[in-house]
């Protein structure tokens, strides 16, 4: 009667055990399917946004101010925090909206103003597994770093103001249209465009414009027979390994989640720079004898603008000849082509980041094969080139005649240039009344 007793006895446990934990089962199999939060994905682009704001301040701002004379390094960081506090407010006003925001009625080349102020947007709403509040924030501090690159070209001798004109426009007639085209729904989207992280939104952008406004702008007074030496390659170095560990959150951050692919997209990020760097460094040390500073710096930049827009989609072996590619095409651009052309690319954003980028963009055809490593399975790579090659000329082709129509206005009516006695003096003085030391030369 003992052992009856006992068995019943926990028998009863047993079904006051299950019955207790019944409730709490159905309940969390009900919360998972309601909500698709991830606090590791969170977490994650969290961080990721940070680092990418920090690529503009300070990495972008000093990897610029660095290659500069010494009577502009201000000049040049005012430009990269006046665009950064100028971008947020206007990404906020409707940026994100028209870039990610359809209205219930997807258009195929700008969003709506159904999120005007994010407005309708709280903490609790998501976009995949974060919040969508934190995805804006996201998407936001590419549209910071965007118009910032441009600053390279035409630096040491366009109107601070000018500059603040031609950046918001540009930013909202080119950037706005190629995101939502891109990532927000629109053409490119549907034509199966493969842009991971900004080849053609960010840097082909960039790159085109850059290369527009330093020809509208004019080049430096005594270009190119006057040496121009950066005034601090430390600060430049100092700057560039901040771009380089920033881009993990450009590139993994895009996978928007903590998982496999924003790792190998991290992965493929470092080995493109590393290789880029090695053969940048190797051209030359073969052509002049001794290998540079500022060569391997540039080098590394070449390499992480070329795998942004593959950086999701190619393993190891893409990143290797993406890296490669990129040193060798951005050098001849930088080098031989600039110096026939004899255009003041000041920085060269149009020959790292505009060829670099499309240098990735198109290399991405094939590199995402799974012949390749990459993840895109048995991908047409012929048809895949195609419509790399019909988006990212579509988008060079937009932003060369924006910028042209809109640096003409600018140039009419206030004007676009400093005085040659302003030049001279150097920017920091003359536009802002400051100077970066105790001397100027």
């Amino acid at each position: 009667m003992k052992i009856i007793h006992s068995k019943f006895s926990k028998l009863v446990s047993f079904l006051f055990l299950v019955g207790s934990l019944f409730p709490t089962l159905i309940f969390a199999e009900e919360g998972a399917t309601e909500s698709a939060f991830s606090s590791g994905d969170t977490a994650w682009i969290l961080v990721a946004t940070a680092l990418v704001l920090f690529m503009t301040l300070p990495g972008l701002s000093m990897f610029y101010a660095g290659l500069v004379r010494q009577k502009n390094v201000l000049s040049v960081f005012m430009h990269c925090f006046a665009i950064t506090a100028v971008m947020t407010v206007i990404w906020i006003l409707g940026g994100y909206s028209l870039s990610f925001a359809d209205g219930g009625d997807t258009n195929a080349y700008i969003g709506s103003m159904e999120k005007f102020l994010l407005s309708g947007i709280d903490s609790s709403d998501l976009s995949g597994s974060i919040p969508e509040i934190l995805f804006a924030a996201f998407q936001m501090t590419f549209f910071i770093i965007t118009p910032a690159l441009i600053v390279g070209a035409f630096v040491e001798r366009m109107k601070f103001s000018a500059m603040l004109i031609f950046v918001s426009l540009w930013a909202i007639i080119v950037y706005l249209p190629t995101c939502h085209m891109t990532w927000g729904g629109g053409l490119f989207s549907e034509w199966g465009v493969l842009d991971f992280a900004g080849g053609i939104v960010v840097h082909i952008t960039a790159g085109v414009s850059a290369l527009v406004a330093c020809i509208m702008v004019g080049a430096r007074k005594g270009f190119p027979k006057t040496p121009m030496p950066p005034h601090n390659l430390p600060m430049t170095v100092i700057g560039t390994g901040m771009l380089w560990v920033g881009w993990y959150g450009f590139n993994a951050g895009s996978a928007l989640a903590a998982d496999g692919s924003a790792a190998m997209a991290l992965l493929v990020t470092h080995i493109s720079a590393a290789v880029a760097s090695i053969v940048w460094m190797l051209i030359e040390w073969l052509k002049n004898g001794k290998p540079s500073v500022l060569g391997i710096a540039t080098g590394s930049i070449a390499g992480l603008a070329a795998i942004t827009p593959a950086s999701g989609f190619v393993g190891p072996i893409g990143a290797f000849v993406i890296g490669a590619s990129s040193a060798v095409v951005c050098y001849s651009f930088c080098t031989v082509i600039k110096m026939s052309l004899k255009y003041d690319d000041s920085l060269d954003v149009f020959g790292v980041h505009g060829i670099g980028g499309l240098v990735g963009t198109l290399l991405v055809s094939f590199f995402a094969s799974e012949k390749f490593g990459g993840n895109q399975g048995a991908i047409d790579m012929v048809s895949q080139f195609f419509i790399q090659s019909k988006a990212a000329l579509i988008i060079a082709l937009y932003s060369a005649v924006v910028s042209m129509i809109l640096l003409y206005l600018i140039k009419n009516t206030i004007g676009i240039r400093v005085s040659e006695k302003e030049e001279t003096e150097g920017l920091d003085l003359s536009s802002h009344e400051e100077s970066g030391y105790s001397s100027n030369s």
